[in-house]
């Protein structure tokens, strides 16, 4: 879908790269997804809801729900629902947080886990339709990682088959958006069962926490936790005694025979654990289309106000912003990260669609996510850390005008930043996936990406792959013989004391990992490009290499990957490759940017000073 309207003086290449960008959907739904996002919802019945309101949300998911297909049905099409998330979170970022949790959380949990759905059906129903809202309740407030140690309970009563919802103390409470009293609401607890006082492992349970009047019996919802970053209702939950019928238990394969006697086929906690939490891996595969959206759309907004926008600083009075080298640097290398996290996104799609959707079976480390899928999470991690740094980027680079609400990038920012510890910690799903590549053997170099010769030229698209396996291997090797040093140092030790000073180290090897994929995922998708617009891609591609070997320069020269002199020439090779790019801004914006209407922001218009003159209202003076 075009950011304007207006025809391009290049409309078969422009398409070809919008197609590429906002992937294989039929026209027809992205023309009924715009129309569903910004046709409005409120009525002169509806009371009045601030932004990030339940009411507000829940309006909004039931006009999605009359739309679109239903979530069952949009499992199979993932490009659309990539493409819903991308464009909610353009839209309204507390809307896509939102739809991301109510469908693949807790409609996932329903559908993926339940052995029997049907006597669910009328909740996936209203959940499918939007006449309520879904919660995923797995956080508990009082300790980190707590998703490892999962305290409230439920525990089965043999004489009604039902179980008990208990929260055990404060530190067990739960968080979540779920504050909106007056929406139904129904939940996916995560929970530790226990059957005749025996822990049988972490399970999930649907849980009605209100139905519209307030909370059900033995719901407790806590006063409202205000986050203005991103406004939603979030709260704390605990539960008292909350009877849950057995058809509510989301047992994935397990049961409890007529003599109370649980069976569970896994056979291990890690195994439960995991199983459990498979359904992450829907919200893995989609926020990154979420997070690239966001990105590109900032960088679009930016790089319009930089074109726009005068200065009458004393070097060049009455010169764009853009024609200074470091705002080329930093709102084109904006721009080049959302090319590369686009290329991101179809990789996690593609990862998904190759997932058993069970877990890895891999040990679990310090948190369940690695294990229960590692490249997913890598996607996960490094498209949302990726992104939140480039909006922030572009953000500062727009000025005063960059922090106003009405502009879009502090919602998107705020969207990006909460992400990164939602759904998964991004930096603990780093330091997972570094430990495991130290404790690996040392894998054969991959040339799939790579060229026959060494690419020494940074403006070249095989540049930044070829140097990020390198920087990889390198980082991984001088590792492991950091390990084997603190193991024998350490001399039997617990793990903790070996691999403690070793986490900053281990986290980064994690990034420069997730780095190399997304590199390979570019070179993947401009080999698979036709000629002309690959050509017009290129530059963007090379960009973000060297943009990011920008930040990851420290590493590349401690580790022998990067020569001082070639670190050198990079500023240089950035502004060579921003020199090629400027032509082609106009075909990038059109391409990477979403429609006017459901951007809203006076940041990207023709006139930004006119644009943000016409929303504003103005109060006169008197005369003197």
């Amino acid at each position: 879908m075009p950011h304007s309207l207006s025809p391009s003086p290049h409309a078969e290449l422009g398409e070809a790269l919008r197609r590429l960008v906002h992937g294989s959907c039929e026209p027809s739904f992205l023309a009924t997804l715009h129309k569903a996002l910004t046709t409005p919802t409120a009525t002169d019945d509806d009371p009045p809801a601030p932004a990030g309101d339940g009411r507000r949300i829940l309006r909004r998911l039931r006009v999605l729900g009359d739309e679109l297909a239903p979530y069952r049905a949009l499992l199979g099409q993932p490009d659309q629902l990539a493409a819903l998330h991308a464009w909610s979170a353009v839209a309204d970022p507390s809307l896509c947080l939102t739809a991301l949790v109510h469908q693949h959380l807790c409609l996932g949990s329903i559908v993926q886990l339940a052995d029997d759905t049907s006597p669910l059906a009328d909740r996936i129903a209203d959940l499918e339709a939007g006449r309520a809202k879904g919660v995923y309740l797995v956080t508990e407030a009082g300790q980190a990682g707590s998703h490892l140690a999962t305290r409230t309970r439920a525990e089965f009563d043999p004489e009604t088959r039902e179980f008990v919802l208990r929260t055990p103390d404060v530190a067990a409470t739960k968080f979540g958006s779920a504050g909106t009293l007056g929406v139904p609401q129904t939940a996916v607890v995560i929970a530790r069962l226990s059957v005749a006082g025996t822990d049988r492992g972490v399970f999930a349970f649907v849980v009605d926490l209100g139905d519209g009047t307030g909370p059900a019996p033995g719901v407790e919802v806590s006063s409202r936790l205000e986050l203005g970053a991103l406004p939603l209702d979030y709260v704390q939950v605990r539960f008292d005694g909350v009877r849950v019928p057995y058809a509510h238990w989301l047992s994935g394969g397990a049961r409890i025979d007529a003599d109370g006697r649980p069976h569970d086929p896994l056979g291990s906690a890690d195994l439960r654990l995991q199983h459990t939490l498979r359904v992450g891996q829907g919200l893995w595969a989609t926020v990154p289309s979420a997070a690239a959206a966001t990105c590109r759309q900032a960088a679009v907004l930016a790089v319009e106000y930089a074109r726009r926008r005068p200065s009458q600083g004393r070097l060049a009075p009455g010169a764009p912003l853009l024609d200074y080298r470091a705002q080329q640097r930093a709102v084109l290398g904006a721009l080049a990260e959302g090319f590369a996290l686009t290329c991101a996104a179809r990789g996690a799609l593609r990862a998904w669609a190759a997932s058993t959707g069970a877990g890895s079976g891999a040990e679990l480390g310090f948190t369940p996510w690695a294990a229960v899928s590692r490249s997913l999470a890598v996607y996960k991690a490094v498209t949302i850390r990726t992104a939140a740094r480039a909006v922030a980027d572009c953000r500062s680079r727009c000025g005063f005008s960059g922090h106003l609400d009405l502009n879009r990038l502090a919602d998107y920012q705020g969207f990006l930043e909460a992400f990164d510890t939602a759904g998964g910690d991004s930096r603990l799903i780093f330091y997972d996936v570094g430990r495991a590549l130290v404790e690996q053997p040392p894998q054969v170099p991959s040339t799939s990406t790579s060229s026959a010769v060494p690419v020494s030229d940074p403006t070249s698209v095989h540049w930044w792959p070829e140097l990020a396996r390198r920087h990889e291997e390198l980082l991984a090797e001088r590792l492991r013989r950091r390990l084997r040093l603190a193991g024998q140092a350490a001399d039997g030790a617990e793990p903790f004391a070996v691999w403690n000073p070793l986490l900053e180290d281990v986290g980064l090897l994690g990034e420069v990992h997730a780095a190399r994929r997304v590199a390979e995922d570019v070179a993947r998708t401009l080999a698979e490009t036709a000629p002309e617009p690959a050509a017009v891609l290129a530059p963007l591609a090379a960009l973000h290499g060297v943009t990011t070997a920008r930040r990851h320069l420290g590493s590349l020269l401690a580790v022998g990957a990067l020569r001082p002199s070639e670190a050198d020439e990079l500023p240089y090779a950035a502004d060579r490759l921003c020199d090629a790019v400027l032509p082609r801004l106009p075909l990038l914006t059109d391409a990477f940017g979403y429609p006017e209407d459901l951007v809203a922001a006076p940041l990207g218009a023709a006139d930004p000073a006119a644009a943000l003159d016409a929303v504003l209202t103005w109060t006169r003076g008197g005369a003197a």
